[in-house]
């Protein structure tokens, strides 16, 4: 059975009475609305908790009881760093003013000794129902699940916390925790143990030694970083009276940034050991006593916070951080214990069994550590599907409807992943690239990237763009059809995600709004449109040299075919040559403007010459891959656009002076140049189109809050009429050009290629000019910092400009639509 709130009081314990009078003084001039002649002012102590006294605080008036929260520093000694209640009072407030995660509101905090012996705060009184007991007694089973759910969606909600928007930025470091953290923790417990009472554990080394030698790589990086609670389980939050919701997370004495997993992992210690008890021996877990009637399994629970959350299903790490958890708990134990026996812990009796648990929770770690597998390879699927149901129309930026362009529900998910990828990950890194980008290091990688990389496999975020019927086809010709759980299981595959060209339109807007991020996830130009020649046209032993390593994100590539000499939108001008010479291909000739060649990861170019300069027109031309590494290719410079030179991916002009390459490196066959290169250029192009509408949200999301939050002539300039017309027709043309990228991604996989060339050729002129003409306002919006470097607007509009001219100039598409409408006209 639940326990009301009230219910957890009792008397107040003889080392933890205060001076009633000094606090009712100090509350009537600080807390807001504090009744200042009240009948009756009692105090009482909450029992449940053993750390940070906790008091409720009655006050009486006219019949009328008020009610709050007093929390407090315990007395006497105390461990550096341990009792922050300063720290709690911050993320309170920041939590309470500014998102939706439901904490107590706090009224003030006192950090002066001399009112009641340690510094503390008061907050509001949450009438509800806690749960001591993870079996839910009492509890109807479709109540139990639905408690379970609630407790999973509200921690996925506290993680999801923007801690720089709301002012927790500093709260902590977001990178090595776990390492910090046990180091920390076994500082307190050597400190706890500095006496011998309590004595201490050797078994408690040995688990120490352990979690050193097996932190995952993703705790070094930050990349799981974030808010973290440091204490969260089901009975550190409070339900509604009546319903089966979270109304108030407590308890956030362990509050910092750092690695969530810790948090999940904490959360899960029912499943594996039952902490908490008033018996003298550590109680088994729900998984060894049998899990009650509908309370899901551990990997049910996991599962529903990894999909609530947009997070990677953690199988190969869980044994490392259960295991903390233990060790955590043990180290913590053993201060309450230690403070037991000096005779200051709040828990009262509760405490006196605390050092016999913290052994137990050393011995649960050591042998959860030993287990062969801990969970399942992926997250259950049953689960999945009710989730899709109820989530379908929740999804961020999408409309709540039904509708030819609104997205799957497995769509739907991958979108709202990728947003909080992006939101987590990328944006706050951009300034970092840029810098490095800009300095003496431009052409080398900022190791960041690598590491996200690395991230956005385990997410399986990773080769998003490859189509189904490509993916198919590669796991035929490169992994024989395997269904190997390397190449399929879902966080770390190579393949994608099995989607359409339509389906990747929602995801490849959203990596268009930070120049950074296409790459991160594997989806960059020209990488993208290179495997899918590989994938359409190589052959298997080009596919096992060249395609694999680029599927793992290990090379980057270079599309070699535009030239300085020559007006290269029209590809039958192209003069580079390809000559056959025995069983190699000599190949002479400049090529510029190829985008990745700059890149210290490129290693291959994929170039477009001519083979016979005596065949029909369209004939001459071939594709060959050349080993960038290849004797006689220079690289004489990086090209600039606008002053950007994108490094350290960079845009290259090399020669070409007598490079020798196997015959077998060409592509499909010999004349066979323009038809690999439509092939190419359709999915290409309308991926450069979905960035595009990605780069324009961008400048329409910084337009609107410059707008709002600067004035002009006394107003903000979101109060002048010629910005709202401005904005309001950006927003039309925006729209309009996603329906008609959407539309061409459509047909393109109903119809293919050449039946969709006449709408993508629409797409590809409307989306540059849209997204110019957004982010030229957007620019004029931000003034003399539209044209810095300050913001990213500059740099979106260079790219965007660019591609008025890259695959195809404008003019070359609008002959195309001209003339299929000529056509339909004459018939």
């Amino acid at each position: 059975m639940a326990n009301r709130t009230g219910d957890l009081v009792e008397p107040v314990q003889e080392a933890h009475k205060l001076d009633v009078k000094v606090l009712f003084d100090y509350a009537s001039a600080h807390v807001p609305g504090f009744p200042l002649s009240p009948s009756r002012f009692t105090l009482s102590q909450f029992g449940h908790g053993q750390s940070n006294p906790t008091y409720l605080m009655e006050v009486e008036m006219g019949g009328a009881v008020k009610r709050y929260v007093l929390r407090k520093k315990p007395p006497g000694k105390l461990l550096q760093s341990a009792h922050a209640i300063e720290r709690e009072f911050q993320v309170l407030k920041a939590l309470g003013d500014n998102t939706k995660v439901p904490v107590p509101k706090v009224f003030c905090l006192c950090n002066d000794p001399t009112v009641i012996g340690t510094a503390f705060y008061i907050m509001e009184y949450l009438e509800g129902r806690i749960f001591v007991d993870p079996k839910l007694p009492g509890v109807a089973p479709e109540r139990r699940r639905a408690l379970y759910q609630a407790t999973s969606k509200v921690l996925a909600s506290l993680h999801s916390a923007n801690i720089d928007a709301i002012g927790l930025g500093n709260y902590g470091h977001r990178d090595n925790y776990c390492k910090r953290q046990i180091e920390r923790w076994f500082k307190q417990y050597l400190a706890s143990t500095s006496e011998g009472k309590p004595e201490r554990n050797p078994k408690m080394f040995e688990l120490v030694d352990w979690l050193r030698k097996n932190i995952p790589p993703e705790d070094s990086s930050g990349a799981t970083g974030g808010l973290v609670h440091g204490d969260f389980r089901i009975d550190n939050v409070v339900f509604h009276p009546t319903e089966d919701r979270v109304i108030g997370i407590l308890d956030w004495e362990l509050s910092t940034l750092g690695n969530q997993m810790c948090d999940v992992a904490y959360s899960c210690m029912p499943y594996i050991v039952q902490i908490g008890s008033e018996s003298e021996q550590l109680g088994k877990g729900l998984e060894l006593i049998g899990i009650p009637e509908g309370i899901p399994s551990q990997a049910e629970f996991l599962a529903e916070y990894c999909f609530e959350a947009g997070k990677a299903w953690p199988v190969s790490e869980w044994k490392f951080y259960i295991a903390f958890s233990m060790f955590r708990g043990a180290s913590i134990y053993t201060g309450v214990y230690n403070r037991w026996l000096m005779g200051n812990a709040s828990g009262g009796k509760r405490a006196e069994h605390t050092g016999t648990h913290a052994n137990g929770l050393i011995d649960a770690a050591l042998a959860f550590i030993a287990k062969k597998t801990v969970l399942p390879e992926r997250p259950p699927s049953v689960s999945r599907g009710r989730w899709q149901n109820r989530t379908e129309n929740k999804v961020q930026g999408l409309p709540e409807r039904s509708g030819r362009f609104v997205p799957s529900a497995k769509v739907q998910e991958l979108r709202n992943r990728l947003i909080k990828f992006m939101e987590d990950h990328i944006y706050p890194m951009e300034i970092e690239f840029n810098k490095r980008a800009e300095s003496d290091l431009r052409w080398t990688v900022h190791p960041e990237e690598e590491k996200l990389k690395e991230l956005a496999k385990k997410e399986g975020l990773w080769n998003l763009w490859l189509p189904f019927d490509s993916a198919a086809t590669a796991k035929e010709l490169i992994f024989n059809g395997s269904e190997n759980a390397h190449f399929d299981y879902a966080h770390d595959r190579l393949l994608g995600a099995g989607l359409s060209n339509l389906e990747y339109g929602y995801l490849c807007e959203i990596m268009g709004r930070s120049l950074w991020a296409p790459q991160i996830f594997n989806c960059g130009a020209p990488d993208t449109g290179n495997m899918e020649v590989l994938l359409r046209y190589g052959s298997k032993e080009q596919l096992h040299e060249w395609l694999v390593p680029l599927l793992e994100g290990k090379i980057r590539s270079g599309f070699a075919m535009t030239e300085p000499q020559v007006a290269s939108s029209d590809a039958t001008n192209i003069e580079c040559s390809i000559k056959r010479q025995g069983d190699s291909y000599i190949i002479n000739g400049t090529k510029w403007w190829t985008s990745g060649a700059m890149d210290p990861r490129c290693r291959i170019l994929i170039l477009m010459g001519k083979t016979d300069f005596t065949a029909p027109k369209h004939k001459q031309q071939s594709m060959i891959l050349v080993d960038i590494q290849t004797p006689g290719i220079c690289i004489k410079r990086p090209l600039t656009v606008f002053g950007f030179d994108d490094a350290p991916h960079g845009h290259a002009e090399i020669s070409f002076q007598n490079v020798r390459v196997p015959a077998k490196n060409i592509l499909l066959g010999e004349g066979r140049g323009f038809e690999i290169a439509q092939g190419r250029l359709g999915p290409g192009r309308l991926h450069h189109c979905m960035r595009l509408i990605g780069a324009a949200e961008r400048g329409m999301q910084l337009m609107a809050q410059r707008a709002l939050h600067r004035k002009t002539f006394g107003k903000l300039i979101a109060q002048h009429g010629s910005f709202l017309s401005d904005i309001a027709k950006c927003r039309v043309e925006l729209e309009q050009t996603r329906l008609l990228v959407l539309e061409a991604a459509d047909q393109l996989d109903r119809l293919g290629n050449k039946k969709a060339r006449g709408t993508i050729a629409m797409a590809k002129v409307a989306a540059p000019n849209m997204a110019l003409k957004v982010l030229d306002i957007a620019m004029q919006v931000h003034g003399a910092a539209g044209v810095s470097s300050d913001t990213v607007l500059a740099h979106l509009w260079a790219a965007a400009r660019t591609l008025r001219i890259a695959d195809g100039p404008d003019e070359v598409h609008l002959g195309t639509i001209a003339m299929l409408e000529l056509k339909r006209a004459k018939l």
